[in-house]
């Protein structure tokens, strides 16, 4: 399961890496109003360009932080898919290790089976050995 957990951290590097280079590229693009805003301050003295850039800046900051935080969600979901992965794959385990120990439940009561006949056969007629004694006599 380490591959699935190695796949969901990358997957949460990608987005984190488009969120920043999404970030990035909105402030660079942003910065354009702001620049003519600036120009023609001296002409629109409604509003300030400065309160308009802290405000603008304000929402943006607030949804990049919601971007980041719905990431952080995406990688609880796919942790949670991860772990009902491992469940299965766990059961799947357990499954396996119940057929072996049946396959071996299995081997030993032919063992048995085979002892037990082995055992049952009439023995065969050996020859006993005599031992012969033999005197010597002495000289």
């Amino acid at each position: 399961m380490g591959k699935l957990k190695i796949y969901q951290q990358q997957i949460q590097e990608i987005v984190e890496k488009g969120i920043n280079a999404a970030e990035a590229q909105q402030k660079k693009l942003s910065s354009k109003p702001f620049e003519y805003a600036e120009k023609l301050e001296s002409g629109a003295r409604e509003y300030s360009v400065k309160s308009l850039r802290e405000h603008y800046y304000g929402y943006s900051e607030t949804l990049f932080s919601q971007l980041r935080s719905l990431n952080l969600r995406m990688g609880s979901f796919a942790a949670d898919i991860l772990s009902k992965i491992e469940k299965e794959a766990a059961e799947g385990t357990d499954a396996v290790a119940d057929a072996v120990s049946d396959a071996a439940d299995d081997v030993t009561s032919v063992a048995q089976s085979t002892r037990h006949k082995i055992n049952t056969r009439k023995p065969t007629a050996t020859k006993t050995q005599t031992k012969k004694t033999t005197t010597t006599a002495s000289a």
